[in-house]
């Protein structure tokens, strides 16, 4: 963060205001004048001096709202207490500063004002005359803003990524469709040994699959290699362990990232944000400001935060599961700190709902409460899923009664097995389509539970994990998946300490991704298997246009044009090396009707991708 000229100070009374400019990975000042499109900025208060354990919480009983207004647009950006203003840093739990980050996303004038009011339980008010104005209430400014300079996969040249009804997500400023491919491991991402705070909380009896009790905490010790010079960091050193993790897989084209912000009860028992395990009402100011230097540092690297704020065991933790004072605290804290990140989903429960292992769960009407508030409070309406438990009984139970809910946008899918996948994305999709409001269909895990993607030394190949998980959603028209570590085998989810135990997987991620950005209007095709007739392929199409089929094994696959006439060129893509495309034995085909795609260029037993266009829009 960075103080900006003096003439837009505000004084009132005793207490002044500082606006602060787009924060950036470095830590070198910059003037009003930087201020840019999609950077994160951050406005600095002084009010009355308190801390984290004042009698009068001051997370609770104040309530700092700042509305931001362009032309016709306003956003109500909620505050948060940050101690000295430079927690990270100072590891302070007192101080006078409260802050707002906001991320413009207009050029030209924008104006601010600040609302700052006192009374109890005043912030989870919806009343906005609730309490007593205090210390700088009232206070004003503008600011200008110019383009963004950043270029490449950093998503401030991008802009927020937003929900839009349709079934991908989208780039607010390059009009970009989004696919995901990234890690829903480990889940205690943020059990991270430099963050201040952090520790295991519990000497329960663990069951298996949580972690053990003498357990340490994360260090990444692994990707300290991947952190580069001009990198964050806090405290003298700290965080190059996370922030290489990072580093690595935007390195490996890898967009999201999988993390609770709440394990209390839950597997793990070391990620809260709170300033104590068993504190529900006041934050550690130092933690979430050392977690927003790794968070922002990730924006820069394109990478989506996926946000999971509780477990399947912790469900009912927060006011018995309803969306009460704690709850609402809770994600209004979340949002004040993290909602201004450009490629944010939140995620409202890990595998929640009822299951035989986990018999205290939410309802139907608890779920959609949680939903709607995060919905109303949330400035830039992020993306909302909720992770389903990977048994079909239980996710349709639980999915079925939320079809059509305005304020779900997709469903976060755990399968099991895997080769269900492809059938289910085609299900969730055409359903929600049919109840009037389209989903965005994501893999987010693969069963079974103890099983997971397997490091690279066991399953080089990941045949399966390639074929029914990940180019089965794409190819279903789902958004993309992200990879769990299965308990047993090494680098697990509650353990993993290096992503390069997956390497290969990230690859083929990649080489998935890459194919559909580079030769497919994927937002404009659908799911279309019945038009190629070769056992187990898939066939995404925009007919008599554009038509990718995935063969098993270089199956001899035939391919129905319909009444669609001309020639076509057919070009085939190696899945598992990312290899461009090449020629196979049949290069051109004439349509209308059934037409034989010949065979590969080589190695027939290998899975391949065969990409079918006009020859005329070659």
């Amino acid at each position: 963060m960075y103080k900006l000229n003096n003439n837009l100070i505000a004084l009132l009374c005793f207490c002044s205001v500082c606006l602060l400019s787009c924060q950036s990975t470095e830590d070198a000042e910059e003037e009003a004048s930087t201020y840019q499109k999609w950077h994160k900025m951050t406005l600095s208060f002084e009010g009355p001096q308190t801390s984290e354990q004042a009698e009068d919480n001051p997370f609770l009983n104040y309530r700092l709202l700042v509305s931001f207004t362009h032309e016709d647009k306003t956003y109500e950006v909620p505050g948060f207490y940050a101690a000295d203003g430079n927690a990270a840093e100072s590891s302070a739990e007192n101080g006078n500063i409260w802050q707002v980050h906001f991320t413009p996303d207009a050029e030209g004038e924008w104006n601010y004002a600040v609302s700052f009011r006192q009374g109890d339980s005043i912030a989870v008010s919806d009343d906005s005359q609730a309490g007593e104005a205090v210390a700088f209430d009232g206070s004003s400014g503008s600011f200008t803003v110019s383009p963004s300079d950043k270029e490449g996969r950093d998503l401030r040249a991008k802009g927020r990524l937003q929900y839009i009804g349709e079934r991908y997500l989208r780039f607010a400023e390059t009009k970009e469709y989004y696919l995901k491919g990234g890690t829903d491991s480990p889940e205690n991402l943020l059990g991270y040994e430099d963050f201040d705070g952090t520790y295991f909380g519990s000497d329960e009896e663990q069951r298996e699959g949580e972690a053990a009790a003498d357990k340490d905490m994360h260090r990444y010790e692994d990707h300290v290699q991947d952190w580069h010079e001009g990198d964050p960091g806090w405290q003298n050193g700290k965080g190059k362990g996370l922030i290489g993790a990072f580093n690595y897989l935007a390195e490996k084209g890898m967009n999201s990232a999988y993390f609770l912000t709440l394990n209390i009860g839950g597997d793990g028992k070391d990620v809260w944000p709170y300033t104590g395990y068993d504190e529900r009402y006041r934050f550690d100011c130092s933690k979430l400001a050392q977690w927003e230097k790794v968070l922002s540092h990730a924006d820069s690297l394109g990478i989506m935060l996926h946000i999971v704020i509780q477990e399947t065991e912790n469900e009912l933790l927060l006011d018995g599961g309803d969306t009460g004072t704690q709850r609402k605290l809770y994600f209004r804290e979340l949002i004040a700190r993290f909602a201004h990140h450009l490629a944010v989903t939140w995620n409202m429960g890990e595998e929640n709902g009822y299951a035989d292992f986990t018999p205290n769960a939410q309802n139907d009407a608890q779920r959609k409460a949680m939903m709607s508030y995060i919905k109303q409070t949330d400035p830039y309406k992020n993306f909302v899923v909720l992770h389903t438990h990977a048994a079909p009984t239980h996710r349709y139970e639980i999915l079925d009664a939320l079809l059509g809910f305005k304020d779900l946008d997709g469903p976060s899918l755990q399968i099991s097995p895997p080769r269900d996948v492809h059938e289910e994305t085609k299900h969730w999709i055409a359903a929600s389509e049919e109840a009037g409001k389209q989903w965005v269909v994501n893999l987010d895990e693969i069963g079974p539970h103890y099983h997971g993607v397997l490091p690279d030394n066991i399953d080089p190949e990941h045949d399966t994990v390639r074929y029914e998980s990940l180019w089965g959603n794409l190819m279903a028209g789902g958004g993309g998946a992200e990879w769990y570590f299965g308990y047993k085998f090494p680098n697990d989810d509650l353990n993993a300490e290096t992503f390069r135990t997956r390497n290969n997987i990230w690859d083929q991620t990649r080489f998935a991704l890459n194919f559909f950005h580079e030769h497919l209007p994927f937002w404009e095709m659908q799911a279309a298997d019945t038009l190629v007739d070769a056992e187990g392929a898939y066939c995404f199409a925009k007919p008599g246009e554009v038509y990718a089929i995935y063969t098993r094994y270089g199956a001899a696959t035939q391919l129905d044009l319909e009444d669609y006439e001309g020639a076509y060129q057919v070009q085939w893509y190696n899945p598992q090396t990312g290899e461009g495309l090449s020629d196979g034995s049949v290069s051109e085909v004439r349509g209308p009707g059934e037409v034989a795609l010949g065979a590969p260029p080589s190695a027939p037993k290998e899975d391949w991708v065969i990409l079918v266009k006009p020859l005329e829009k070659q």
